[in-house]
């Protein structure tokens, strides 16, 4: 039931965006690594194109053009294609135990809901480091701050087609896990899991979703967008009508929340853990919470 009625303010960016964003060109520096010329180019590159950033816009807009651009300067196509490999290792090595505490779990739609938002640790574009046993086995003891879990519940009952937007590699394989544990519990439900378009800082793609054999539980759709979010206004047409007919929408993660608030339609639930100061006033919480909102 949620807590607040109160609606999230625009997900413009902030001041402290730009900050977070500079601090991103030099983490992809490191996670590239790149040499002391093509570090200076990227992060030349990307702080002067902060100085005139527009206000107007939502932070994962004004990032993917910049790191599109660091893409074209370190010669790839996807700056974080090793860091997500190896965060989908790391997941994968958690699937049994998840699996199971869902089983024996006496609220078993709860603890789904928070495999689903446990992955959303895997953010290489935010602030906050992750270590991801820590993340476990403390989300598991941790109530959403901001908890529509019950409505979610109810909707999903009724519901007879649910698209699930994911948001990082390495959490996809959380997110098939929660699929295959939704379709058990709701098995009426027609769902579609939705993918980035193109490789965007460590955000899951068909790639890593077919790597993951998600395929194989429900259908994977690219949605087009090249964005770390869902952007209603840049996804194909196939995304489009998803988006605009499917009875429920799950979304995971910041990104998603930023594009999609304010929202353009009913019935989508975000999930996510409050990473930063921005979505965390946005949602009048607190930067480490974790949400299931839904409206």
């Amino acid at each position: 039931m949620g807590q607040s009625d109160r609606r999230p303010r625009s997900m413009t960016i902030q001041n402290e965006c730009i900050s977070c964003i500079a601090a991103q060109s030099r983490r992809v520096c490191e996670a590239i690594e790149a040499d002391e010329t093509l570090s200076t180019a990227i992060i030349t590159y990307v702080e002067s194109q902060l100085k005139t950033a527009d206000f107007t816009l939502s932070p994962p807009i004004i990032a993917t053009p910049l790191y599109e651009e660091m893409a074209r300067l370190a010669n790839t196509s996807d700056l974080y294609n090793e860091q997500k490999r190896h965060a989908s290792l790391q997941a994968k090595h958690y699937l049994p135990f998840l699996e199971e505490t869902i089983q024996n779990d006496s609220e078993p739609f709860v603890a789904i809901l928070k495999t689903a938002v446990v992955g959303n640790v895997i953010d290489l574009a935010a602030e906050v480091s992750f270590d991801l046993h820590e993340a476990i086995m403390s989300i598991f003891h941790t109530s959403f701050a901001h908890d529509d879990s019950e409505a979610l519940h109810i909707a999903l009952k009724n519901a007879k087609s649910v698209l699930y937007i994911g948001d990082n590699a390495g959490e996809h394989l959380f997110d098939g896990l929660a699929i295959r544990s939704l379709q058990q519990l709701y098995p009426h439900i027609d769902l579609s899991y939705m993918v980035r378009g193109n490789p965007i800082i460590n955000d899951v793609t068909l790639k890593e979703a077919y790597e993951a054999e998600i395929d194989k539980i429900c259908r994977i759709v690219d949605s087009g967008v090249p964005t770390p979010g869902f952007v209603y206004e840049l996804a194909s047409d196939e995304g489009k009508n998803l988006f605009d007919n499917a009875d429920l929408i799950i979304a995971k993660g910041m990104g998603n929340y930023e594009c999609m608030t304010p929202q353009r339609r009913e019935n989508i639930c975000f999930l996510l853990k409050v990473k930063c100061s921005v979505v965390a006033d946005s949602l009048d919480k607190n930067v480490g919470d974790i949400i299931c909102k839904f409206s």
